[in-house]
């Protein structure tokens, strides 16, 4: 075609060209988007390069370390706070009688009390079941503990109560011990695991002979009532049917007070054919500051890093340096976040109000009174004893 060629008998271009890339035309086509390449990194100037081979690695690779936290942070942009409680006041004193205490939250007396079930899931927390059991022993019916050989992970562990069930001699008469075999499917969703483990403690609680209108304390073993809320709760009559207990929040020890808004732990009057063990809401009355969650409450290094892979919310564990025992003693002692996690909260307020390591608390008022008997045995759980055992 002579329109498309110059006198030379070579390619003629069309488009105007400049200087930068002047020389393309007349390449051969198969070297053409190479030149055109060439061409583009050319017309780049050094400020792009920059950009390009530097701002935008460093966003992805920070996106990769810290993504978890840019999606807590946002977290008010995308998901709505849960519908409010409806807070019960608890009035509690020592030298008042139960008919009164009773009467000054709207219920009535009844003439004997209530039979109390405290049903629990035990992975390895020998220490906070003593506490718990201690605390609650005055009130208690039957315990009723159901063990695993497998960690809600998939993970295989040892039979834990059972070693040291010399440990709880006290509780003897009056316990109901059951076990069952893991089917550690580690690929599972480890709340799988969970939720088959709670309907294995429903047919537990049968065998440990409960009946209608008992009282059942359903809570994890660090959720720990106060003994006077559950004797409340038995001699009086009308409570709800299912109350959610608000406890302490407390991190590590008693020295970090993260908050009062603990609230899965409940009470329940059974009900044949009804009442199911679970740990999530189930009703919307919360009777106030009702006992102690001490989560991660643990006297051995080796506690924390089982924990960190055997719970639910083992996903947490994003990188193999957090199980690092040094770096977990210095994050008990300065109050962060094990998992290097935002505050888990709905609104901007609350999350920037929560940022940073927990206040350090030098109150041991209000505790289980076991603990404070016993502060030399337990004084890791007290405040200024933030150094744990190795081992």
């Amino acid at each position: 075609m002579w329109w498309m060629m110059n006198e030379g008998g070579g390619h003629y271009c069309s488009k105007k060209s400049d200087d930068i890339c002047g020389d393309v035309c007349g390449q051969e086509s198969s070297r053409l988007s190479m030149s055109r390449i060439r061409c583009i990194l050319r017309g780049i100037d050094f400020k792009t390069y920059i950009f390009v081979f530097v701002m935008i690695p460093t966003c992805i690779f920070g996106i990769y370390l810290h993504g978890q936290k840019i999606s807590y942070f946002l977290r008010p942009l995308w998901e709505s706070p849960p519908k409010p409680f409806h807070d019960i006041p608890h009035y509690y004193h020592e030298n008042v009688s139960m008919e009164t205490l009773c009467k000054l939250h709207g219920w009535g007396i009844r003439e004997f009390p209530r039979r109390v079930y405290d049903a629990v899931l035990f992975s390895n927390e020998v220490d906070i079941l003593t506490l718990r059991w201690q605390e609650l022993y005055p009130y208690i019916t039957q315990f009723v503990l159901l063990e695993s050989n497998s960690t809600f992970t998939g993970i295989p562990k040892p039979m834990v109560f059972a070693s040291n069930r010399d440990q709880f001699k006290f509780v003897e008469p009056r316990l109901t011990y059951g076990t069952i075999g893991g089917r550690f499917k580690k690929a599972e969703n480890p709340f799988v695991e969970e939720a088959l483990q709670r309907v294995a403690l429903d047919q537990l609680l049968k065998i440990a002979g409960i009946t209608d209108d008992d009282l059942l304390i359903m809570s994890d073993v660090d959720e720990i009532p106060s003994r006077h809320t559950i004797n409340l709760l038995r001699w009086c009559d009308d409570i709800p049917q299912v109350l959610h207990l608000r406890l302490k929040n407390y991190l590590y020890s008693f020295e970090f007070l993260v908050d009062n808004n603990s609230w899965r732990a409940s009470v329940h009057r059974y009900q044949t054919g009804k009442t199911r063990y679970a740990h999530y809401r189930q009703s919307d009355e919360i009777l106030a500051d009702a006992g102690w969650h001490c989560s991660f409450c643990f006297r051995h290094i080796s506690e924390f890093i089982f924990k960190m892979k055997a719970y639910s919310h083992n996903d947490r564990v994003r990188f193999s340096h957090y199980l690092n025992p040094k770096r977990i003693q210095r994050v008990i002692c300065k109050g962060a976040d094990l998992f290097d996690m935002l505050p888990e909260e709905y609104t901007f307020k609350e999350i920037i109000g929560k940022m940073g390591p927990i206040p350090h608390s030098y109150s041991a008022v209000h505790l289980p009174s076991f603990l404070l008997e016993n502060a030399d045995k337990y004084k890791f759980l007290l405040p200024g004893n933030c150094i744990r055992e190795n081992g």
